[in-house]
């Protein structure tokens, strides 16, 4: 099977995941629902993630990811479905939370799949294809939830957010037998999780991944919040945070001929070092212009960083277990989401805005030296 095939697919599921977020967190505030709620909302897309990615490795590497795909696209979309026949917030409630269930076993069989059908030879190109794809559904999915909304309705929007979804059901169920299969002796004869964090480059991997995640969670939470505090307007906001985007989008263009140049550790520590100065020149600047340069070169990094941790994940990942180590990274991930923005709160709470993003560029510059390459003996 093409990978190019299965990039398409994810593009259009990360396409429809993207868009339901808007449209659920919109349809709710519709309904009435207070800021309390909304967090409780995107609680509810994140907590089947951290608790089920392991599982869902396991199951691609021993069963393989066709099944998994055709469950994954299926359940997000019968959970989009469920708002346009019953209206109220505990459907929008029950629709996140099984889109997040769903989602996290497409999304894990997906990057595993990716890795299994490469090469060591064209595995940078395809990841980097593949975030590609995920950037682009990034921007596309928001847009589609909002003309939605605009020109149809909310409940009909997740109507046709529920229909995208049939696509990659549809091919993967017609072309899935292409598919790799799974491996269950491999994936059981390797131990347990407890022997996958014994090598110390997973937990490298992992703990560089996580710190990835922090700063650009922290980024998404609080740049706003000092916009708003230096008195921008919300539309000047967003366009600020989509010269974010933007650089993600450019550099994952050429990702694969910067790992091929700088290798993905080196590039890794630069694409850290980066972000860390973007953050820390950021109290410092109070116009609309220089802000979007900071976010925009704060993007180049962070954008070209996640998916080099995809692929070191995968390539540290023991044979037959893949999709068990990329589980274990989004675990990681979405266990960060959750409690980096308690604590950076705390300290934005108590210090203010400034050492928020000093001490979060400081953990970048953490992260930049942990992630150089190491000098072999």
């Amino acid at each position: 099977m093409s990978i190019y095939f299965v990039i398409a697919l994810s593009f259009i599921n990360s396409t429809s995941m993207f868009a339901s977020r808007v449209i659920l967190t919109l349809y709710a505030l519709a309904l009435g629902a207070q800021p309390i709620t909304i967090g409780l909302l995107s609680t509810a897309f994140s907590v089947f993630p951290m608790l089920l990615a392991v599982t869902a490795g396991r199951l691609s590497d021993r069963f393989g990811p066709r099944w998994l795909l055709i469950f994954g696209a299926a359940g997000s979309g019968l959970g989009m479905m469920l708002p346009y026949f019953v209206h109220g917030l505990p459907a929008i409630f029950i629709a996140g939370a099984m889109s997040g269930f769903s989602l996290i076993f497409f999304s894990v069989s997906t990057q595993n799949l990716v890795g299994l059908l490469s090469t060591p030879q064209n595995r940078a190109t395809n990841f980097s294809n593949y975030s590609l794809g995920n950037s682009a559904a990034d921007f596309l999915g928001p847009l589609i939830a909002g003309f939605s909304i605009e020109h149809s309705s909310h409940a009909s929007a997740c109507l046709y957010v529920a229909l995208l979804t049939l696509v990659p059901v549809a091919m993967f169920a017609r072309r899935g037998a292409d598919l790799p299969g799974g491996s269950p002796a491999a994936s059981k004869s390797k131990g347990n999780l407890r022997a996958m964090l014994a090598a110390p480059e997973v937990r490298r991997t992992l703990v560089t991944g996580s710190l990835l995640q922090a700063g650009t969670n922290l980024y998404r939470f609080y740049l706003p919040v000092y916009a708003h505090s230096i008195g921008l307007s919300a539309s000047i906001i967003g366009m600020v945070l989509a010269m974010n985007s933007a650089a993600a989008f450019v550099v994952r263009t050429v990702l694969a001929r910067l790992i091929a140049k700088y290798k993905e550790e080196r590039l890794l520590a630069y694409a850290f070092f980066l972000g860390a100065a973007s953050l820390a020149l950021i109290p410092f600047f109070k116009g609309a212009v220089l802000l979007g340069l900071m976010s925009f070169v704060f993007g180049l990094g962070m954008g070209c960083g996640q998916p080099i941790v995809t692929m070191l994940m995968f390539s540290s990942s023991a044979d037959g277990r893949s999709g068990e180590a990329l589980g274990l990274k989004m675990t990681v991930n979405q266990l960060t989401k959750l409690i980096s923005p308690v604590v950076f709160g705390a300290i934005a709470s108590a210090f203010g805005l400034s050492p928020m993003f000093w001490l979060n560029s400081c953990m970048l510059v953490g992260g930049g030296l942990m992630s150089r390459p190491r000098k072999k003996d």
